[in-house]
């Protein structure tokens, strides 16, 4: 199948503009002498098939030509289709489609096992920022990164713990996971601590920060917010913030902040469980300002949570008071964004109502246009369904990209386990479904507060069905350290080479292990980093600095088998070839390459051996 634009341009995967006019075409053996074609067109958001003619051309090729414009639904102006291909020859009835878990195509015989191909259309005016393209994200649990040495007295509450054994402390956690645990220890990490150690991050190319939520609450990761109008004073309060935005942007570092909007603590001044705040909260009145924000079954003490977690009561997103409190004029978008705030990370994306994501968009972009939003999506974005809903997060109103945890689980299948057939599906996947400028601004990630650090993922022992006091134990021998030093330094690699941003979490690139939460939130090991990974983190920051076609350049599958997956970055003018070697044997490219990983030069044959990577750049001779 060839995909053509109305200015001749082939474009490789079926991503359009609204208006945008596409001919596809089919090539189809004559001697099948088929005598009529159509494409079968299934159109998502009202569940109608449609039927466009196919012409066929002298040299046997069948087209047809469609647009946006004749083809969504009344009163929309963008859409997402299935479609495929059905002929009626000689021999029987035809149909062209997609191959299972492939984004090749196939001809059948017959209906049964038919895969079809997905066509997403944007917006006509939906672009995505640019200027953070090609950068590099760092991603900081607040707590556990770095104390304060022109800070060292930091207010301390009564009602939490404090761990004082920075470098060897056990974080508080239940025996069981999903146990009950307060969450209230704090290992004295603030922002303050942040804006000491930018020179630290300008030495690993950081680009953007991603803070974990800041807004004052009553637990460590602050995914409890109490107050969204106030930066919490265990971190340094809003002065700390200030600073931190002040002397980032000095030395042309971005921020952007963990926008969480679907639930707050119970411990809240808006729900105000407990009494603390000064407010009258949900739970105390229904004359609150802010019942109408939850919703109750049994008033008080009966109430929607975030998966049933009754210290995080659920907001209906779609309140309007909600919507205007969080995207109003003067709400709590502005309020931050006003003091330098670059972008959001929006905690799970899939539970937000479309109409608090539209007036999230709109304020964001008057705020700043190129602040860029991001959702926390864990599969693909481009269709996915949450709570019986299709999400239309790419279709132009919403987000402009998400955390990529589609590679992640790639990566993690290549590196550690030598399946690249799983990594090619999982980029063919966001390059046939995101839109480019969406695919160009993922969230590449190989760690999160939410996963196993990378290091233990690829060559820790398995959990299994181990209880978090004995994971609380268990540490890393120096053989899969070894080990594990290696696989990251591929896994990397990847992460700084394919489509998206990379997303470092904090303490990855200085070997940082770590079994589930909250054994892969320990404090940062200042001093104590392995300095083989740190160097290797450095020099694909200086490689990417080097390299712009990584901010925006077409991507190109060479190899992904046996082992090896072997894929080339070109644009501008640039083509930049990385080949990456998790089988048993030497893996040869032929040609006149500079290897930026190593800096040795070739004229002829190049050879990555077993468990190693090259990162080429083509030399003219």
């Amino acid at each position: 199948m060839t995909v053509t634009a109305a200015d001749g341009t082939v474009l490789p995967y079926t991503i359009s503009r609204f208006s945008d006019s596409l001919t596809f075409s089919v090539p189809l053996q004559t001697e099948l002498e088929a005598v009529s074609g159509r494409m079968r067109l299934f159109r998502d958001d009202d569940g109608v098939v449609l039927w466009p003619e196919m012409t066929v051309g002298e040299d046997g090729v069948w087209s047809v030509t469609v647009d946006g414009t004749t083809v969504c639904a009344e009163g929309e102006q963008s859409g997402l289709f299935y479609f495929r291909f059905e002929f009626d020859t000689r021999y029987g009835h035809l149909i062209y489609a997609k191959k299972e878990n492939d984004f090749g195509a196939v001809y059948k015989w017959q209906d049964e096992n038919v895969h079809a191909f997905q066509w997403t259309l944007t917006e006509d005016g939906f672009c995505t920022p640019k200027s953070l393209c090609g950068g590099i994200m760092y991603h900081i649990f607040v707590d556990r990164f770095a104390k304060s040495e022109a800070h060292p007295d930091m207010p301390r509450r009564g009602d939490a713990v404090y761990n004082d054994d920075w470098y060897h402390g056990i974080p508080q956690h239940a025996h069981r996971p999903g146990g009950q645990v307060e969450n209230n220890e704090f290992f004295g990490g603030n922002l303050w601590g942040v804006a000491e150690k930018l020179p630290y991050l300008q030495s690993l190319g950081v680009t953007v920060i991603y803070l974990s939520p800041i807004f004052r609450a009553y637990t460590n990761h602050k995914y409890d917010t109490g107050d969204y109008e106030t930066v919490d004073p265990s971190f340094g309060g809003d002065p700390a913030f200030a600073y931190l935005l002040q002397e980032a942007k000095k030395v042309g570092i971005r921020v952007i902040c963990d926008g969480v909007f679907n639930h707050t603590g119970d411990d809240s001044r808006y729900f105000n469980r407990y009494g603390k705040y000064d407010s009258v909260g949900a739970y105390q009145s229904k004359e609150s300002p802010y019942f109408s924000w939850y919703r109750f079954k049994n008033y008080p003490d009966e109430y929607d949570s975030w998966w049933g977690v009754k210290v995080l009561p659920a907001l209906y997103s779609g309140n309007p008071d909600f919507r205007e409190y969080i995207c109003g004029e003067n709400g709590i978008l502005h309020k931050w964004m006003s003091l330098g705030v670059s972008g959001w990370r929006l905690d799970v994306a899939d539970e937000l109502d479309n109409r608090f994501l539209d007036d999230l968009r709109i304020r964001v972009k008057a705020e700043n246009p190129e602040a860029v939003i991001w959702g926390e999506v864990w599969e693909d974005a481009s269709n996915k369904i949450a709570y019986d809903r299709r999400r239309r997060y790419f279709r132009g109103g919403q987000l402009d990209s998400v955390m990529n945890y589609p590679f992640r689980v790639g990566i993690l299948a290549f590196v550690r386990d030598a399946d690249a057939g799983a990594l090619a599906r999982a980029v063919r996947m966001v390059l046939a479904h995101y839109p480019a400028g969406c695919t160009h601004l993922l969230m590449n990630l190989l760690g999160t507060h939410d996963t196993e650090r990378i290091i233990s993922a690829l060559a820790a022992k398995p959990m299994g069905d181990l209880d978090n006091d004995a994971l609380a134990l268990i540490s890393m021998t120096d053989e899969e350290k070894a080990r594990g030093r290696v696989l990251v330094q591929l896994a990397s690699v990847l992460q700084f080479t394919l489509p998206g941003i990379p997303c470092i979490y904090y303490g990855d690139e200085a070997g940082m292990e770590g079994y589930r939460d909250p054994f892969n939130r320990r404090p940062y090991p200042w001093g104590c980093e392995d300095r083989e990974l740190l160097a290797h983190y450095r020099r694909l920051a200086d490689i990417r600095r080097l390299c712009p076609v990584f901010a925006d350049g077409d991507t190109v599958i060479l190899h992904a088998g046996d082992g090896v997956f072997d894929f080339e970055r070109r644009g501008g003018g640039e083509v930049i070839r990385i080949c990456v070697n998790r089988s048993d044997a030497a893996y040869t490219v032929t040609g006149t390459y500079t290897d930026l990983l190593s800096g040795r030069t070739c004229d002829g044959q190049v050879c990555a051996a077993p468990d190693t990577a090259m990162i080429l750049r083509a030399r003219s001779i």
